[in-house]
């Protein structure tokens, strides 16, 4: 009995390796670590949450926690750049005050923090393309890591800055506000990005408060999100997508096809479910973030799907880069010039590359045209809501596959896997080879028409569930909750089984 007892060293070790950060197994809101530490802290901050200071600075230290076990020593980045832009934005309100220009202390912000993002997301591509053209060796340097969500800090950091040089916020008066509206651990992953705006009068409100309505829509986003990003997202990649972009079945027409709408339904349920999550835990706490996704495989045109795809990006690049470049107030050539090198640097943004390249290229273009469309017919509404149901249909259709292609540039290691998986789909497409897919990723097919099903339901639909979920009783709700936790559990242990497991979401390697 004496090894058990409490303060048996070896359970002690065990405990401290267990807190610390683990390159391996990264804490995400979805790993059951996460959860554990979710309900210590959900504990403390019961007691809190109706004091300001007292709240904000322990959801700060639980929030700096997650990202140490989500990215270990990274964390000394994000405090460096947000104590960075802290102190900027103080000395850009400062100039306001004087009537004195703050376009440097601006500038010195956009270059800090772009620097930051190039540094980690370009140098290996750069040493790869060195050591290709010259010789491998001709530069020696280690495997640089990205840090988890810097593309997110640091767009949220700079847009910081800009709305105070704007007038649109004064600074905030606390480090430790920053912090939290920097690194408020259920968005500072993978987002959504928030506006300064909308979020800061949450974070300086003295008592926050959930309403049993916002409460039930929390438990159902949660419970949502675990089923598209836990079950769907992995089971469609392990199954479908992984088996083909990887060569493990015969590539034909069909198995390509499959694989590109697998990866549409996959980047989806995996990014918009953990979106969902964190909106979720989010609300839980009091804190309400904006909605990211708004089911963009309904679009009927390429400006309606940036309207419901990311929205918090879509309107971060809007707001303070294209507008910023002119917007549309130049004339048409360079609207529609602003419109591509803005979706240009939004494919940079997600990873230097020639592909990353060509998607952005592909949306900027198919954007610049779409303008220059509503320009001869303006009557037509960009969102395409005036369409004649059939029309509507048609044009669904035809923008879905413009947004499918899109994610095989996306997905796709090189351009010698794009021409792959397009000339088989061009030249050996035979629905007489369907069966060949069905045997080989049956699963993974069904599943992933399950998704689209999903996907493709009615917005009443939604509805009904989050208001069914909203009447239940607590009991029943956390009933509800364990059941897909153990669903959740079921599917990553069985992936896991056949090596297919995936740690991190799939959005968070761009």
């Amino acid at each position: 009995m004496a090894e058990w007892r409490i303060f048996n060293s070896d359970m002690w070790m065990h405990i401290v390796e267990m807190l610390r950060y683990d390159s391996a197994e990264p804490m995400t809101l979805v790993t059951g670590l996460f959860l554990f530490a979710l309900l210590i802290f959900g504990i403390g901050y019961m007691a809190v949450r109706r004091t300001k200071a007292l709240r904000n600075i322990y959801i700060v230290l639980f929030s700096l926690y997650f990202y140490y076990k989500l990215s270990g020593l990274y964390l000394l980045l994000l405090l460096g750049i947000a104590l960075s832009d802290y102190i900027i934005g103080r000395c850009v309100a400062r100039c306001r005050a004087k009537h004195r220009s703050t376009k440097g202390w601006v500038a010195l912000s956009v270059v800090i923090n772009i620097s930051i993002l190039v540094y980690f997301k370009a140098t290996n591509i750069f040493v790869e393309s060195i050591n290709e053209i010259f010789g491998t060796g001709s530069i020696e340097l280690e495997h640089i890591v990205v840090p988890a969500g810097i593309s997110f800090f640091v767009f949220q950091s700079i847009a910081y800055v800009v709305d105070i040089a704007r007038g649109t916020i004064s600074p905030l008066k606390h480090l430790y506000d920053y912090i939290f509206l920097l690194a408020f651990f259920p968005k500072m992953f993978l987002g959504p990005i928030v506006k300064a705006k909308e979020f800061i009068p949450q974070i300086e409100v003295r008592g926050v408060t959930v309403s049993r309505e916002e409460f039930g829509r929390a438990i159902t986003l949660i419970l949502g999100g675990l089923i598209k990003y836990a079950i769907i997202a992995k089971c469609i990649g392990a199954l479908l997508v992984t088996p083909a972009f990887t060569g493990e079945v015969e590539i034909n027409g069909i198995v390509a096809l499959m694989a590109i709408y697998g990866f549409t339904m996959q980047i989806y349920c995996d990014f918009s479910g953990y979106s969902d999550i964190a909106i979720g835990i989010a609300l839980m706490m009091g804190f309400r973030l904006p909605d990211n996704f708004e089911a963009p495989y309904k679009s009927a045109t390429i400006t309606e799907f940036w309207r419901r795809w990311h929205i918090s990006l879509s309107t971060w690049l809007k707001e303070y880069l294209y507008i910023s470049m002119g917007g549309n107030r130049k004339g048409y050539i360079r609207t529609y010039l602003n419109l591509i090198v803005t979706m240009l640097l939004g494919g940079l943004w997600h990873g230097v590359g020639i592909t990353f390249l060509a998607w952005g290229l592909l949306h900027g273009v198919a954007l610049a045209l779409h303008k220059i469309w509503l320009s001869i017919i303006p009557w037509v509404k960009a969102t395409g809501e005036d369409m004649h149901p059939l029309q509507r249909l048609v044009a669904s259709i035809i923008t879905f596959h413009i947004v499918a292609f899109g994610w095989l540039l996306f997905t796709a290691s090189d351009m010698g896997v794009v021409e792959v998986m397009m000339h088989n789909i061009l030249h050996n497409l035979q629905w007489s080879d369907l069966n060949i897919a069905l045997q080989s990723s049956w699963v993974g097919i069904a599943i992933m028409c399950i998704g689209y099903v999903m996907h493709l339901m009615p917005r009443s639909v939604d509805l009904a569930i989050m208001n069914s979920i909203t009447r239940r009783s607590f009991v029943t709700q956390v009933i509800m909750t364990v059941v897909v936790i153990w669903a959740v559990m079921q599917c990553d242990a069985l992936l896991a089984g056949g090596g297919d497991a995936a740690g991190l979401p799939i959005y968070a390697a761009f």
